[in-house]
């Protein structure tokens, strides 16, 4: 594991797209086709803002997967990852990419898991950009964490921490609007990504970052499993490295 600070969430992010940008274009000369995973949240929002603008990237040679979803929600609601990708992403690039596989938190969630499991299972992920939860979860693997299951795509119950951030990034009006459950991609899914880049600004993510960082490798800290990955590097701005000796 690789760590990268910069002093601000703006250099943070560009300098996390250029590098997520080599891999996918590395990956397309090499194999003539890139898969990614793609984060959302506002931790993600400079550095997205960066690689959609990625010059020499085949976007029709790309195909996009997204970490997580909340269940019961339509495309159309303000929270929806989905609805983010598009309107962040997706709509923005010069051209379509080759596949964007959203996942429905409308379908049934144990048979939406199976079919966006299968899909994956079809696919090596060269580059996944994530983030960390401010109580260090990776996509919707809140603490203790499964380090175990095979299963690419699981049913989560989000903790009151993880639901808390939801609310305090403004996707929400009150703590009871914030769902219960999500579809997450699974922690082994996420670690056989070939190169990982880990974008996590801001303050409030610090005493995370510390602990994924500089603390031990456990399920009671998800984002610490990142350790253990050869290619993973977590780009910080100045404020989310500020604890780390």
């Amino acid at each position: 594991m690789n760590i990268v600070v910069r002093p601000s969430k703006r250099e943070l992010g560009r300098v996390a797209a250029a590098a997520g940008a080599d891999a996918v274009r590395a990956s397309i000369r090499e194999h003539g086709r890139a898969s990614i995973i793609l984060a959302t949240g506002a931790s993600q929002f400079e550095m997205l803002a960066e690689l959609v603008k990625a010059p020499g990237i085949d976007w029709g040679q790309v195909d996009i997967f997204h970490l997580d979803e909340y269940i019961g929600f339509p495309a159309e609601h303000p929270a929806s990852f989905r609805r983010y990708l598009q309107e962040r992403f997706i709509s923005k690039l010069s051209a379509p990419p080759h596949v964007f596989q959203a996942i429905d938190g409308e379908n049934d969630p144990v048979a939406e898991c199976l079919r966006v499991g299968q899909i994956i299972a079809a696919h090596e992920i060269d580059v996944a950009f994530i983030g960390i939860g401010e109580n260090g979860h990776l996509a919707f693997n809140d603490p203790p964490a499964d380090f175990d299951t095979e299963e690419p795509f699981i049913v989560v119950d989000l903790d009151d921490a993880c639901r808390r951030q939801q609310l305090g990034e403004g996707w929400f009006a009150t703590i009871d609007d914030v769902p219960a459950r999500a579809i997450s991609m699974s922690i082994r899914q996420i670690m056989k990504s070939r190169t990982i880049i880990c974008t996590v600004p801001d303050a409030r993510k610090a005493r995370a970052v510390k602990a994924a960082v500089e603390g031990p490798v456990t399920p009671n800290l998800p984002a610490s499993i990142l350790q253990e990955h050869a290619a993973a590097t977590i780009f910080l701005d100045r404020e989310s490295a500020a604890l780390l000796s």
